[in-house]
Parts: structure tokens; C-alpha cells; sequence
């Protein structure tokens, strides 16, 4: 991982952080491959005030500890009892704050990425939405905890490309978080790469009324 990034990661502001991660490579080092996405779709969850987090009111279970760690590891949880949801914990120390990665593109590894989705092709289905990416990529919970930064590490995350135009991502509501009540569910922290494929929700910004 960059100095850069790893900068990033221990910033304060989540929502920053979401958006700076869309054009970031995710890694993976399973079974012996590796396979990659470039991330075209996040989500912030900024605790302790923010009720949609898991770590809202500074909740600490034996689940959200890794969110009070040190920034740049991962947090796999298991959402619905069947799927693994991959965040990024960002910092500083101490602070919750997680980026959900909801979606990304095939960059490295085409053919197991296609083996491990029982697909024939490449398309949106692949690798868009939080469980099916880490399907995509043989991420599960046995990778909760893992540093990120580690250059050898099961997976990490670097600054493979150019970086994204600020014209070019779009930030829209989060998704499936009604329970939180406003003001969170109208916070515009999803960000998605704009015209890409492989994005697992609305496309567009919500018009102002």
C-alpha cells in the first residue's frame, strides 16, 4: 500500500475516505491466486452518532472490536446469516468509522472470479453488491481483523491507476438502512463510479426537490 493511502485511511472523515476509495485496487490472495477488483461502489458509516453503523453509541462487541482498532484492517461480518460483507476500517484509533466496499470491477484474475461465481462472462452480476464481491474475491470472515497495509498480506488494498475526476463519482443515499431514520437515511454517503457497470444500486443522484 502507498504512503498515500495509508494516510488516507487514518483521516477523520469517513466520508472522504468512501469517496477516495472508488478506483482503489482490493487484493485478494486466496487458494493459492490472486484477484482483484477495482472498487467502483462504498458506503460510510461514521460512529458514534451515526445510527445505520454498528458501532453506533460507541457499541463494542465481540463483532465491531475490530472498528475500534487501528485504521487500514478489515471487518468481515455476516449479514442475513449468508452473506460476508467486507468494510474497511478507517481511523484514527479508538474512532469506529467503516467503508463499506459494495462493488467493484474485475481487474485481476478474471477466470477464478468467474469460476467462484458459477458464471460464463463477465457482467454487472459479477462482482456488484457487498456479498456477491466477496464471493468474487473468497473473502469471508476468516479475514476479519487482516491489515490491509501488509504488501503480502490475504488482502490489501493500493493505488494501482490514476486517480478518479470528482466529476466522475456520484454520491447518493446508503442502501438498506431505513431502520436509522433520518437525518441518516437521506445522508448522502454511497458513492458510486459514474456510467460503470458494476454498481449494485440506483446509478444516479436523487434530484433536489
Amino acid at each position: 500500500m502507498s504512503s498515500v493511502l495509508a494516510d488516507l485511511l487514518r483521516g477523520e472523515d469517513v466520508v472522504h475516505i468512501a469517496r477516495s476509495l472508488i478506483g482503489v485496487e482490493l487484493i485478494s490472495w486466496a487458494g493459492g491466486v490472486e484477484t482483484a477488483v477495482r472498487i467502483t461502489e462504498t458506503e460510510a458509516y461514521r460512529a458514534p452518532e451515526d445510527r445505520a453503523s454498528h458501532a453506533f453509541g460507541n457499541r463494542r462487541t465481540g463483532r465491531t472490536e475490530v472498528m475500534f482498532g487501528p485504521p487500514g484492517h478489515a471487518y468481515v461480518y455476516l449479514c442475513y446469516g449468508i452473506h460476508e460483507m467486507f468494510n474497511v476500517v478507517t481511523g484514527p484509533e479508538g474512532q469506529a468509522h467503516a467503508v463499506l466496499i459494495r462493488a467493484g470491477a474485475p481487474s485481476r484474475g478474471l477466470e477464478t472470479i468467474l469460476q467462484r461465481r458459477n458464471m460464463e462472462r463477465p457482467g454487472p452480476k459479477l462482482s456488484s453488491g457487498p456479498g456477491v464481491l466477496t464471493r468474487a474475491l473468497g473473502i469471508d470472515r476468516r479475514h476479519n481483523g487482516v491489515d490491509l497495509c501488509r504488501t503480502a498480506g490475504p488482502l490489501r488494498l493500493d493505488m494501482t491507476g490514476p486517480p478518479i475526476a470528482a466529476a466522475d463519482i456520484v454520491a447518493t443515499p446508503r442502501i438498506g438502512i431505513h431502520f436509522a431514520g433520518e437525518p441518516w437515511i437521506s445522508q448522502p454517503w454511497r458513492f458510486h463510479l459514474r456510467d460503470s457497470p458494476y454498481v449494485s444500486g440506483p446509478r444516479q443522484a436523487l434530484k433536489k426537490r
